[in-house]
């Protein structure tokens, strides 16, 4: 650690600059991991949460199924089928459309209206027919209260009750029966055929017989998590911000090899004379390392604390969400990666031979 430090100290400006590099990477990452779990979270919590191990899609008329919830409808016959499958334990219907609809101050909001049960494990307390039950976050824009009444297609429904956040395709949740669903639905759809539901949420054993069950009922089932793909524009722009992040991280890595690089040619006659005067290969390549953990240890810590203060400070205007995934992970996947990179850049060490230093090279 002496040569280490003795070399900070010396090219003092030199490593400031590399640790503000390290820094300012550190805190883009920050950002862009808590917003891409913000932006995921007003995406898609409403369907990540539900209490169902599998949502099972069906196709409109004679099509094929596919997974989006756009396109998606089920019928009774389908619901049926897998309440008759080995190994599932619950099937519920679960309704799902976005809608606009007038509030009590003379303004319209937009909502994605959740019909279900109210018996469904998921149906938040105060579902009933012709009521709804309400977000936080859209009580508190739109200032409603309990027993509020909101103008939609399906005529005026009172605010039953004010329930936690739910987000559905960076909209805010309502919920209501299934029965109050098909009204809105299908005042959105003159002509169309009212479906039972949009999908079904199922939960079943891990020895069910999913696949028999979509051959029988024309089904296609996912489980929760593959599920969020059929939310319209998550993957394309979750996968966005997640290549984003891939490139800094591939960035830094680059960025802090190529340093420590050329910080090792140019004190390679020092590091020849250290071998010279008896500094054997891996003491030498500890301290550079050591070196390196130094930096990164400091810059990363500066741009994550950075990033923290200013995610706080975003959360007030955008979807930003703070956890230690979204935090600290980056953080050490920030020094894992420069660590990387720096093994790879001190490897040079060892090929320096001490004769270096008596000239003989020269």
């Amino acid at each position: 650690m002496f040569v280490a430090i003795r070399d900070i100290r010396f090219a003092k400006g030199r490593f400031a600059l590399m640790g503000s590099v390290v820094a300012l990477i550190t805190l883009l990452i920050v950002l862009l991991s808590g917003l891409t779990s913000g932006l995921a979270d007003r995406s898609v919590s409403a369907v990540r949460n539900l209490p169902a191990t599998h949502l099972v899609f069906g196709g409109v008329g004679d099509e094929q199924p596919e997974k989006s919830f756009a396109d998606s409808t089920v019928t009774p016959r389908q619901r049926a089928v897998w309440e008759n499958t080995a190994g599932v334990r619950r099937v519920s219907p679960l309704g799902i459309t976005t809608t606009r609809m007038g509030t009590p101050n003379g303004s319209e909001a937009s909502a994605t209206v959740f019909g279900l049960p109210p018996d469904a494990p998921s149906a938040p307390t105060g579902t009933s027919d012709s009521a709804v039950v309400i977000s936080r976050s859209l009580a508190e824009e739109q200032r409603l209260h309990t027993g509020d009444r909101l103008s939609t297609a399906a005529g005026d429904l009172p605010v039953r009750a004010i329930t936690s956040d739910e987000f559905h395709s960076h909209t805010p949740v309502i919920w209501t029966t299934l029965d109050t669903w098909r009204e809105l639905r299908t005042a959105r759809s003159a002509g169309a055929e009212t479906p039972l539901a949009t999908v079904l949420s199922v939960e079943a054993e891990p020895d069910a017989r999913l696949s028999e069950a979509d051959s029988t009922a024309n089904t296609l089932s996912a489980t929760v998590g593959d599920s969020l793909e059929a939310v319209g524009s998550f993957s394309s722009e979750n996968g966005s911000l997640l290549t984003m992040r891939l490139l800094l991280y591939a960035i830094s890595a680059l960025v802090i090899g190529a340093f420590l690089t050329v910080w090792t040619i140019q004190r390679s006659g020092d590091v020849a004379v250290l071998k010279a005067l008896g500094g054997s290969t891996g003491y030498l390549l500890r301290d550079a390392l050591a070196q390196s953990l130094i930096v990164l240890l400091a810059g990363a810590g500066l741009g994550g604390a950075a990033g923290v203060a200013l995610g706080s400070a975003a959360d007030e205007v955008v979807p930003f969400e703070l956890t230690a995934r979204t935090t600290l992970v980056p953080v050490l996947v920030m020094i894992a990666l420069g660590m990387v990179g720096a093994a790879l850049a001190v490897r040079r060490i060892t090929s320096v031979e001490p004769l270096t230093a008596l000239g003989a090279g020269r």
